[in-house]
């Protein structure tokens, strides 16, 4: 159930019109009257001797027992309540008996208060009402509507539960703004997923994942292809700043503008600017893989995949053990990282990762203040996946997106965890709605790669596979029969192949990995264990092929350098 406070208007006659009428957006079937302040207020929609004018004038009596000078500007109170598609269809008696609560709870007419504002509740429609009230009293004095629209929602929470609705988490009111109706019906006319406000909070989040200035988020943004205005100051300092889509005008041609914090709370240019505190470094990320990874250089975008990984999962264990800031500054960074990610990912996963990312926005913002400079890592990972470009959907570039997609399932669930425990409903749902759109994208990212090694791992001579299956056992006696028997579990044994041609002891480097975190989120234990040791191991992420001839040689990682000392004990260390 969703109530919503309209803005306040000055003809009472007008809204009655629009109720009583065919309808602007949706068409309204058999409007009447469902409650009224007293029950005997005329219905224009069932009563033929009654018009909207005698209704008007009832409702609006209490205006004319006061000086003109006294009465408010705009008087008409308008909310609209509205149950889910999938709710019963209530009876007329019992969307009665809610206008009453509702009215009540918002201060309106309270219970027991003979002066309340004289009021109407009227249907034109199976899942909702709309009520209208005058706001002055019977006794001439305005009422008390402090908070209203924050009492009409934990009134709807209430008659969920006792009405049997469909139960919607309680706001806390850091949530982005809600599109209104008429944004909504114009994006419905012009064919679009999301309303322009939608729309450009997406960018702007795209422009902001990773950025190192405030200069640079202003020209992702002119590159996006944004109108943008900066508002500024007399010294010439810059205040605030607007977008618009281009094409999205109003009714006098202009660009509809949206300031930052109109498109969500942490969108405000002071909010952003919180992010440069800790710029990322000049040197990325990936960079430094590159330079530290044994065998050949793979990809900008594999190798800032890779090094999201990592960060994606020092933040996991900061969600695990850290403090509530450091914790808030992780989730909204790994929130960045999504963005990013949906912005550089293939065709084939891109969707889901787009909604991932749309998801746990919500879960980015909690009233736990981020602690910047803790998301340092997080953001350079974003920058690091914005800067390297487009990734491809094979190879090294595909095997790499399913590693990090991976990871950050984890994050999400780690995120859900942290956000329940503090009973932050809206946002533990969405991430784990993320995590769900995380899941998929993972489906499609795997496929590829995760069958190419499971091939390699079937082709591996008998008494090899049989040796992998002794370390499983050996290293995870608890969770080996379950491996064993899953379909990842041949891509794991090649994995266990290439670590042990690298020159790693498999049951520590296999023990390290699974004690690592939890696995009973996993829908695959053993495709879990395979990007984590291939990630600890600096292995590449895409399959090789195994040498000789049927494939009876062992099997080999892509590094065809040797592996120093340094490097091995810097795997181990990961």
């Amino acid at each position: 159930m969703i109530p919503r406070i309209h803005k306040r208007g000055k003809r009472t006659i007008g809204l009655l019109y629009y109720l009583y009428g065919l309808g602007t957006y949706e068409e309204h079937i058999d409007p009447h009257l469902v409650a009224s302040f007293d029950g005997l207020a005329p219905d224009p929609g069932r009563d033929p001797h009654a018009t909207l004018k005698q209704l008007a004038r009832l409702l609006d009596q209490p205006l004319e027992n006061i000086d003109a000078a006294r009465r408010p500007a705009k008087h008409v109170w308008h909310c609209s309540i509205r149950n889910a598609s999938e709710d019963r269809i209530l009876t007329d008696a019992e969307w009665g008996e809610i206008a009453r609560r509702m009215v009540a709870a918002t201060g309106i007419d309270p219970d027991g208060d003979e002066a309340g504002c004289r009021w109407a509740a009227v249907r034109h429609a199976d899942d909702h009402i709309h009520i209208l009230a005058t706001l002055v009293r019977e006794d001439g004095y305005r009422p008390d509507l402090d908070h209203d629209a924050a009492r009409s929602q934990s009134q709807a929470r209430r008659l969920e539960t006792e009405y049997g609705l469909r139960r919607l988490n309680p706001g806390d009111k850091t949530a982005a703004k809600r599109p209104t109706s008429a944004e909504r019906h114009k994006a419905k006319r012009q064919q679009h997923e999301r309303t322009p406000r939608e729309q450009l909070r997406e960018r702007v989040r795209g422009a902001v994942a990773g950025a190192a200035s405030e200069a640079e988020f202003f020209d992702r943004l002119a590159a996006a292809g944004l109108l943008l205005r900066r508002r500024t100051a007399p010294s010439g300092d810059i205040l605030g700043y607007t977008v618009a889509l281009p094409g999205d005008h109003n009714k006098d041609k202009q660009p509809v503008f949206y300031s930052g914090s109109k498109l969500a709370p942490d969108l405000s240019l002071p909010r952003i600017r919180e992010r440069f505190t800790t710029n990322p470094q000049n040197i990325s990320a990936t960079e430094e893989h590159e330079g530290q990874a044994a065998g050949p250089r793979v990809s900008r975008a594999a190798a800032a995949r890779r090094a999201a990984t990592q960060a994606a999962w020092s933040a996991v264990l900061v969600i695990d053990q850290g403090d509530d800031g450091a914790i808030a500054a992780q989730i909204a960074a790994g929130g960045e990282v999504l963005d990013a990610l949906a912005k550089t990912s293939d065709a084939h996963t891109r969707g889901e990762l787009r909604e991932a990312a749309w998801a746990f926005e919500r879960a980015s913002r909690s009233h736990i203040r981020a602690l910047r400079g803790h998301d340092r890592a997080l953001r350079q990972a974003a920058r690091d996946l914005v800067q390297s470009g487009p990734a491809l959907g094979r190879g090294e570039d595909g095997a790499t997106t399913a590693m990090v997609i991976d990871m950050l399932f984890f994050l999400t669930i780690a995120a859900a965890n942290w956000h329940a425990r503090h009973h932050h409903a809206q946002q533990a749902a969405a991430a784990r709605q993320a995590a769900d759109h995380l899941r998929a994208a993972y489906i499609s990212a795997a496929g590829h790669p995760m069958g190419a090694l499971r091939r390699r791992g079937r082709q591996l001579p008998q008494v090899q596979q049989q040796r992998h299956a002794a370390v499983v056992r050996e290293a995870v006696p608890e969770l080996a029969e379950q491996i064993l028997v899953e379909p990842g579990w041949h891509a794991l044994a090649a994995t266990l192949a290439d670590a042990e041609t690298a020159g790693h002891e498999r049951a520590s480097l296999l023990k390290k990995a699974a004690a690592r975190r939890e696995l009973d989120s996993a829908d695959s234990v053993s495709d879990v264990l395979v990007w984590r040791l291939r990630r600890a191991a600096d292995l590449s992420a895409d399959a090789a092929p195994i040498p000789g001839p049927g494939g009876a040689g062992p099997a080999q990682s892509h590094s065809s350098a040797p592996v120093t000392r340094q490097q091995e004990g810097r795997s181990r260390a990961r």
